[in-house]
């Protein structure tokens, strides 16, 4: 599995963000290249942006047993797995803005670097470890990358 720590990995992820093509079609599933974008970020605005609310303790809990060894293990993610609630995204997104959003996440992910990740706090699945953090990162963008052949 790549590593969002590594810079070299992190220049790979760019660059196939970069191949993107605001008409660029999915391989499966229902989203629009902006809508995926845009549904990337939600992850990173949970880390970064105070805009998503922490789940209450019953589903934080619901989501560590049901959920956290499939979203964070090293296993990759399936065609058309459901997601969460809050990474549906409804109506057309600024393909440009989403994808610079995107880089500039996957740039601050690197440069804060692991040991900023280690221990810290996910909203719906409490402390992780720095791999798990990555599991999380890398597995998704591959997983939606992969989606629109790139």
């Amino acid at each position: 599995m790549q590593n969002v720590f590594k810079r070299e990995d992190c220049d790979e992820f760019i660059n196939r963000i970069n191949q993107l093509k605001n008409d660029s079609q999915p391989l499966w599933g229902k989203m629009s290249v902006d809508q995926m974008l845009a549904h990337c970020n939600v992850t990173y605005e949970m880390v970064f942006d105070n805009i998503h609310p922490k789940p209450n303790a019953f589903m934080r809990f619901i989501l560590k047993v049901l959920a956290k060894k499939t979203v964070v293990g090293d296993t990759p993610y399936t065609r058309n797995i459901k997601t969460a609630p809050q990474f549906i995204i409804k109506g057309d997104k600024d393909f440009d803005i989403e994808k610079n959003r995107l880089v500039n996440y996957i740039n601050k992910t690197q440069n804060l670097g692991e040991n900023e990740f280690e221990g810290k706090e996910s909203l719906p699945f409490g402390q992780l470890t720095s791999k798990e953090w990555n599991n999380m990162f890398a597995k998704h963008l591959d997983h939606h990358l992969n989606q629109f052949g790139v």
